[in-house]
């Protein structure tokens, strides 16, 4: 960040945006955030997870976010709160940089006589928005975006650079879409036959709620007959595939290269874990927690933090752990047998 970027406040402003209590030098001057090993003079850093408490004593950064039971192990300023992490996410947006966009339509780009743009809206170099496609107040779309027909963005939403929204799309306020996304292509839908595989046309659309985020090179299909929805508050890290005719429920988040078949509802308020794959067809209810490299082959009806797989071992210890687990049903009737003679 240059010195023309830069944002400064004092430990107090700060304290007031996440209700803290400053113990030390409230006038403190902060001018960005890091860790605590990374932190200089003039930064502010936080303590959230225990395991970092080591780091704390030697840290040179000029405040930490942290909670009441480690104030006094502080060698510097405290900003104290209830959930350092909380406020460590609200006080990152005062030090981020975004590139401002100004509104109007690049000469470059391609925008079709009747799509809907507001003046307010800002289309960047070699994007196209096509026909009936409608562009609401202040919305960003970055350079070589594509915006396909009757396709609708609502206000305040953010497209970066080499989005492709398809036609039929309904995206919602104030959304985050990263670059390489591609929200409404195809679902997977094909049928097959004695001639090979015959295509189903997939007439449904993409609805997406206010306040979404969808990260770098994730892909939501649109529907085969009704629509795929992300609803309001779903967040959702790069490289996802969400397959046609899927559900995913407010406040949702779901990390990188988890995979959803297709018309499976995900519930409200769900944590799913990196890696994570989702069989079709399924109901997950509210507040589920998968792990990461979790697999989901049948519906989940109670809330609660799920797992599958085994956690990594040394090669020779997986392969006899193989065995044994395909000698398990074996070992299971034999047990029935012990069980059933014991019993005479």
């Amino acid at each position: 960040m240059t010195d023309l970027h830069k944002k400064q406040y004092t430990l107090s402003q700060l304290a007031e945006i996440v209700a803290g209590t400053v113990v030390g030098d409230g006038d403190c001057l902060i001018e960005g955030i890091n860790t605590l090993q990374e932190a200089k003079k003039g930064t502010i850093s936080f303590l959230a997870n225990p395991a970092y408490e080591k780091f704390l004593k030697d840290t040179e950064a000029s405040a930490v976010i942290l909670s009441e039971g480690y104030s006094g192990k502080c060698p510097s300023n405290s900003l104290v709160v209830k959930n350092p992490y909380l406020a460590y996410a609200k006080l990152s947006h005062y030090f981020d940089y975004v590139l401002s966009a100004e509104s109007g339509i690049h000469s470059s780009a391609v925008v079709h006589d009747l799509a809907d743009i507001d003046s307010t809206a800002s289309i960047a170099a070699n994007a196209v928005i096509e026909k009936g496609a409608s562009i609401a107040a202040n919305v960003v779309i970055g350079a070589g975006c594509f915006v396909g027909e009757n396709s609708v963005i609502s206000e305040c939403t953010r497209l970066f650079a080499n989005v492709s929204v398809y036609h039929g799309v309904m995206i919602g306020a104030r959304c985050i879409i990263h670059s390489g996304a591609i929200i409404g292509a195809d679902g997977f839908g094909i049928a097959p036959s004695p001639d090979g595989w015959n295509k189903i046309a997939q007439i449904g659309g993409v609805v997406v709620g206010d306040d979404v985020e969808i990260g770098a090179n994730t892909t939501i299909d649109r529907g085969a007959l009704d629509n795929t929805e992300i609803k309001d508050g779903v967040k959702l890290d790069n490289q996802i595939q969400i397959a046609h005719n899927v559900i995913i429920g407010e406040n949702t988040a779901i990390a990188a290269c988890t995979g959803i078949a297709g018309s499976t509802r995900v519930g409200k308020n769900c944590i799913f874990g990196g890696g994570s794959g989702i069989a079709g067809h399924l109901s997950i209810v509210d507040n589920v927690h998968l792990t990461g490299m979790t697999l989901v082959t049948k519906s989940i009806k109670k809330p609660g933090v799920y797992s599958s797989g085994t956690a990594v071992e040394p090669n020779s210890t997986w392969r006899k752990n193989a065995v044994r687990f395909r000698q398990l049903d074996s070992i299971a009737n034999r047990i029935k047998i012990l069980e059933k003679n014991a019993n005479l």
